[in-house]
């Protein structure tokens, strides 16, 4: 079963997209160059993404 969490080992900043790269089976590194152009031209509405996932999406070593 596929779980979400934020990657501890993928990780630049929370782990975030490390752990949505693990889950979609995607480079995390792609995912990062889609969440930078995105958010260029509107910064507060996914910084404020990142920040709720990273406060929501549990750390891969808090699942049991």
């Amino acid at each position: 079963m596929k779980r979400l969490y934020r990657s501890t080992s993928n990780k630049m900043m929370s782990g975030v997209l490390g752990g949505l790269g693990e889950y979609f089976n995607i480079d995390a590194t792609i995912l990062r160059l889609i969440f930078v152009v995105l958010l260029i031209p509107s910064f507060m509405t996914f910084a404020l993404v990142y920040l709720v996932a990273a406060l929501i999406i549990p750390k891969e070593e808090e699942i049991y």
